[in-house]
């Protein structure tokens, strides 16, 4: 028998009776139907605080220069995270999968969500060195290594506007931020993002093909192939973070941190 698999279902949207919130309420019934514990960052609802401050760092204060890598990873080490990062921190150890929702306003994440990550994935537990080893703790070698990444969208753009040749740039480039420089990054599986474009128009029927094509992407979650990014320590890069050039001579452009 499978055992229970723990998603974490972290979202971004103002309005709970909106598109956004329909397909993560649908979503997440569904995943729970299927037999998975979900359990749910509803960063407006929880009315997360999204910017990094002095006393927010460290719950027992900082004085004098803040050094937000220095004190972050500090207050990991020493049990001092604030009580509202340590509660997502634990959610985030726990889950198998983390589904990250949002709209896409201006090519990029809302503030909230951006705020989320910022403060949640410091130091000392999403990246950094091992304290004993030395090891560097970043893509193949990240402490979220097995943990698989879902980005899920609503955007305006027509579905032509985020291809190869659109205007808003191939999604997987357009998010490479997020897919690879966050999620990758912190050694998580990263899947390829589930997007439903033309939100803005999107009536009671379209409504229903968009759940239908969510529910399959959520069964498949444990079945599909993550984004193959090249590993950083196995020879691909320079010390520099730079491809060796023997790897796809020539090319440049996001593309090349793909393995073909």
């Amino acid at each position: 028998m499978e055992r229970t698999r723990t998603v974490l279902w972290v979202s971004a949207h103002p309005e709970p009776a909106s598109l956004s919130g329909s397909l993560r309420r649908d979503g997440i019934t569904a995943l729970r139907g299927s037999g998975h514990e979900v359990v749910e960052s509803d960063l407006y609802a929880m009315d997360w605080d999204p910017v990094v401050r002095p006393d927010n760092l460290d719950r027992r204060g900082i004085t004098g220069r803040v050094d937000v890598t220095r004190h972050g990873r500090r207050a990991v080490l020493e049990d001092a995270v604030p009580d509202d990062v340590a509660g997502e921190q634990a959610k985030l150890a726990r889950a198998d999968v983390v589904v990250v929702q949002f709209p896409l306003w201006w090519y990029g994440m809302p503030a909230i969500l951006k705020g989320w990550f910022d403060r949640v994935l410091v130091s000392g537990f999403a990246f950094g060195k091992d304290p004993v080893t030395g090891r560097r703790l970043r893509f193949e070698q990240g402490p979220f290594r097995g943990t698989r990444a879902l980005a899920v969208l609503t955007l305006g753009d027509r579905a032509a506007s985020i291809g190869p040749r659109g205007k808003g740039g191939e999604l997987t480039e357009l998010l490479f931020g997020l897919l690879h420089g966050t999620f990758a990054y912190t050694g998580m599986d990263v899947l390829r993002p589930w997007a439903l474009p033309s939100a803005d128009f999107t009536d009671a029927d379209g409504y229903l093909a968009a759940r239908a094509s969510l529910t399959s992407r959520l069964e498949s979650l444990f079945a599909e192939q993550p984004i193959p990014y090249r590993e950083q320590f196995t020879g691909d890069y320079t010390d520099q973070w730079e491809l060796q050039p023997h790897v796809v001579p020539g090319e440049t452009g996001l593309s090349v941190h793909v393995r073909r």
